[in-house]
């Protein structure tokens, strides 16, 4: 059964916004399996949901996944509490403000608040995945990994270049991250995208645990001349939702302090 649902999860994995679509023979040849692995996994997708059958023989993403985001966003507290707050940001600085977290090593998009100022960021949207070394976001989330999930996760998708600022060595990551933990926020400056820079900070759950990741993404001629600003501002930001998930640092300083006396 194991198998059977890993299989189905790395099927469902190809459909993307820039493939949505699949014949058997593709899947096949992608994922290296036999034909009729790849025709069974398909047809029982289709008749569970999840996948739809083209009149051409084809498959497409299914309605059933749009009922499970759905219901996904419904019951996810950590979106449902940050968006007054990033509506706030918007509504007072009108710049793009977005909410991820880290997925199976990429940055996966949980909520974005297009800015009112010029400039539209159109690689992001809620569902959107994307490389965590070239992302303030996902240096973030990468920093409050334990090292041996980072060296893991680069020796398996690798560090691609995405512009002439992208970090692209094990070497360099792991000290940006480390100074990203020591700080408290990450900088992205043109190294996902020319032109734009972003910053972001960490959000925490009641435990102190790094589970999402807030940032402002803005135009380089913006951001240079009030980097400071928008640091200060989305640290703030990613405090107050915490505190909404629980975070009380006070509290847990005392907890440890009264476990190691007990001890």
């Amino acid at each position: 059964m194991l198998g059977t649902l890993g299989k189905a999860a790395e099927v469902l994995d190809l459909f993307t916004p820039e493939r949505p679509e699949w014949g058997v023979t593709e899947v096949a040849k992608a994922l290296s399996w036999p034909k009729s692995s790849a025709h069974v996994i398909l047809n029982s997708l289709a008749q569970t949901g999840f996948l739809q059958r083209t009149p051409e023989g084809r498959y497409r993403l299914g309605w059933r996944i749009l009922i499970l985001a759905r219901t996904l966003n419904q019951c996810t507290s950590l979106k449902t509490l940050a968006r007054p707050i990033l509506e706030k940001l918007v509504a007072t600085y009108g710049e793009t403000v977005h909410l991820a977290v880290l997925e199976r090593g990429k940055v996966l998009y949980v909520d974005k608040l297009q800015g009112t100022r010029a400039v539209r960021v159109e690689i992001t949207g809620e569902g959107a995945l994307l490389w965590p070394h070239g992302s303030a976001l996902g240096k973030v989330l990468l920093a409050h990994l334990p090292e041996e999930e980072v060296r893991d996760l680069v020796a398996f998708q690798g560090l691609p270049r995405l512009t002439s600022n992208t970090i692209t060595t094990l070497d360099e990551l792991l000290s940006e991250l480390e100074g990203v933990r020591k700080r408290g926020y990450a900088y992205d400056i043109e190294e996902y995208m020319p032109e734009l820079c972003c910053v972001a900070a960490p959000v925490r759950n009641h435990v102190g645990a790094v589970v999402a990741a807030l940032s402002f993404s803005v135009p380089a001629y913006r951001f240079h001349s009030a980097k400071v600003a928008y640091r200060n501002v989305v640290m703030e930001a990613a405090r107050q939702i915490s505190e909404l998930l629980g975070y009380n640092p006070a509290l847990l300083r005392e907890e440890t302090v009264w476990t190691k006396r007990s001890r």
